[in-house]
Formats: C-alpha cells, sequence, structure tokens
C-alpha cells in the first residue's frame, strides 16, 4: 500500500475516533456534572483539532518541491507539531481553572457508572488508533503522525486516571454513605491537566527543533560517518559534516576528500556511489556531498574526519612537494 495514502487513511481515523469521543464525553460530563469528564472532553476536542491539523500537514507535507518551496514542504509537520502543542497548553490551563472552582464550590458527580463507562471506552479507542498512529508514523517518519500517537497516548493515560476517580467516588459512597469523596473529581482533573502539560512541553521541544534545523539524532549521523568510511581508500577523509531535517525529510551535506591525481570521471562516480548509499539507508534525504582534493597538510577541520594514518599523511605532503618542484 501506498505509504501516503496509509498516512492520510490512518489521520483521517483519527479525525472520525476523536469526534465521537468528543460528543460522547459532553453528553455524559454534562449530565452527570463531572468537570473531570468534561476536561477530558476538552482534551478531546484538542486532540480532535490535532488530527485535523495532523491530516491536513500530511497531505501538504508530501507536496513536490517548486519554485517558492525549493526544500520541499517537509516543515509543515514540524508547524503542526507546534500548534499542536500551544493548543494543549491552553486547554491544560482551561482546566486547571474550572477544577479550582469546582474545589472551591463542591457540586456532587451524578450517576458516576455512565462516567466510569464512557471513560473506559475512550482509552479503548485511543489504544488502538494510537497504536496505528505509532505504527504508520514510524514507518513512514512522519512527525505529525507520531505528535497525533501521543496526544492519543497522553489521552488514554487521562482517561484511565478520571475512571480511578470516579471508581473510588462510585465505590466510596456505597461503602461509607455517610461521607462525600465529590472533591476527588476536580483533583483527577487537575492531573489529568499535569499530564497534557507535559506532553505538550515535549511535543514543543520535538517540532520546534525541526523548525529550528537541529541536528539530525546522534545514532543516525554516526551512521552517515560510518557509510562514508566504508569508501576507504578511495576517500581519505571529510569534514563540515551538516545534517537537518524537515518533517520526514532530511538533508545531508559534507565534504570528502580523495587524492588530488584522481581522475574527475572517478571522482564523480565515488561522490554519487557515496550519494547513492546514504539515500538508500536514508529514505526521502537530499545528500550534497562536495570533493575536494587532499594534501596531506590535514587542517583543523579536517583531523576529525581523518581516515588516513600518519604514514599516509607523510607520504602524500611528499609528493605533493615533489609535484610542486617540478612544475
Amino acid at each position: 500500500m501506498d505509504a501516503q495514502y496509509r498516512k492520510e487513511r490512518v489521520a483521517l481515523l483519527s479525525v472520525v475516533s476523536n469526534t465521537t469521543l468528543v460528543a460522547m464525553k459532553l453528553i455524559v460530563g454534562i449530565g452527570i456534572g463531572s468537570v473531570s469528564v468534561i476536561s477530558e472532553a476538552i482534551h478531546s476536542g484538542v486532540d480532535l483539532i490535532a488530527a485535523v491539523i495532523a491530516l491536513f500537514s500530511v497531505k501538504t507535507s508530501s507536496l513536490p518541491a517548486d519554485g517558492k518551496h525549493p526544500f520541499g514542504h517537509g516543515k509543515i509537520e514540524n508547524i503542526s507539531g507546534t500548534v499542536e502543542a500551544l493548543l494543549i497548553f491552553v486547554a491544560a490551563v482551561w482546566i486547571i481553572w474550572e477544577a479550582i472552582q469546582k474545589i472551591l464550590e463542591p457540586q456532587p458527580v451524578e450517576t458516576v457508572g455512565w462516567g466510569v463507562i464512557v471513560m473506559l471506552f475512550s482509552a479503548a479507542a485511543n489504544t488502538v488508533v494510537a497504536r496505528m498512529l505509532f505504527k504508520v508514523g514510524k514507518e513512514t517518519d512522519s512527525v505529525a503522525l507520531i505528535a497525533d500517537g501521543w496526544h492519543l497516548r497522553t489521552d488514554v493515560y487521562t482517561s484511565a486516571g478520571v475512571t480511578v476517580s470516579l471508581a473510588v467516588i462510585w465505590g466510596g459512597e456505597l461503602l461509607f454513605p455517610g461521607l462525600h469523596f465529590h472533591w476527588l473529581d476536580p483533583v483527577a482533573a487537575i492531573g489529568v491537566a499535569g499530564l497534557i502539560l507535559k506532553a505538550a512541553w515535549d511535543l514543543t521541544r520535538q517540532s520546534a527543533g525541526g523548525l529550528m534545523d537541529e541536528t539530525l539524532p546522534p545514532e543516525e549521523e554516526e551512521e552517515i560517518r560510518r557509510l562514508i568510511r566504508s569508501q576507504l581508500p578511495l576517500v581519505h577523509g571529510f569534514h563540515q559534516l551538516r545534517t537537518r531535517k524537515a518533517g520526514h525529510f532530511r538533508f545531508i551535506e559534507v565534504h570528502i576528500q580523495v587524492d588530488g591525481k584522481m581522475y574527475v570521471e572517478t571522482a564523480h562516480a565515488l561522490n554519487q556511489d557515496l550519494v547513492r548509499r546514504i539515500k538508500d539507508r536514508f529514505r526521502q534525504a537530499t545528500v550534497t556531498v562536495h570533493t575536494e582534493p587532499c594534501n596531506g597538510q590535514c587542517a583543523e577541520k579536517c583531523l576529525a574526519g581523518c581516515l588516513l594514518t600518519e604514514k599516509d599523511r607523510t607520504r602524500i605532503r611528499q609528493t605533493v612537494a615533489e609535484n610542486a618542484e617540478t612544475v
């Protein structure tokens, strides 16, 4: 199945799922007077907005490069994640405010059983959809889908917390008729908001990193270095390795050094082979390799990526010096 079609299909599934859950939680939350269930409805509403943004971003990010966007549209996924994070922050602050009002002016929670049922259903549905989002997101390297998956994963945890609080209220009133446990409902809502804030912070860091052109993860850069080293003895060294990521697109630049007497045709073939190896490892990558002659001098910028022994460097320096005298 085409990767783009799979991304769009699972993003649409998330939109449909969240729409259903928002409606259910609002109806039950308002019906039983539970601020924690209503806060979960708001959380799912934020998830719905995030899912719509994710659907838009996966459709847009795969558009080919054009005159106005020569590097493609990949960063739309990072923008999507950042917007989602800001929405989560706003929702969490609203939930905390409402919960504090409930603590100051307690109100009884009616028909707790309905709240438990809708929370359990929400947790089950979001578990299934989140797993699908993570699976497709990781397989297609989609920041937007993974962010949407984290939205729903957080919803699973918060739904479980609200379920426990409602179950304790229900069980406590059965076992201890004279006591009231309604205060647990707004406390659970504050706990929900805390988890939402943590998810928003993590998502902001991940998404904003792409907007700031952070380097690829250390393990990916090391894999690129390994591929370059595999070109010994034709490649004498490398430097100025620069990497960044925009959505699921990677951009890799590096300077390699070769024998100064290497034929242009051979150097070009070496360059193209290295580009192909890197692209085989990292799909959707734009790779730029600049080829330079090696004179054995090893300037400071070259030392870290030098692949020659001291004996080889000495030999090359002597050869270069002899050629210069001949000229």
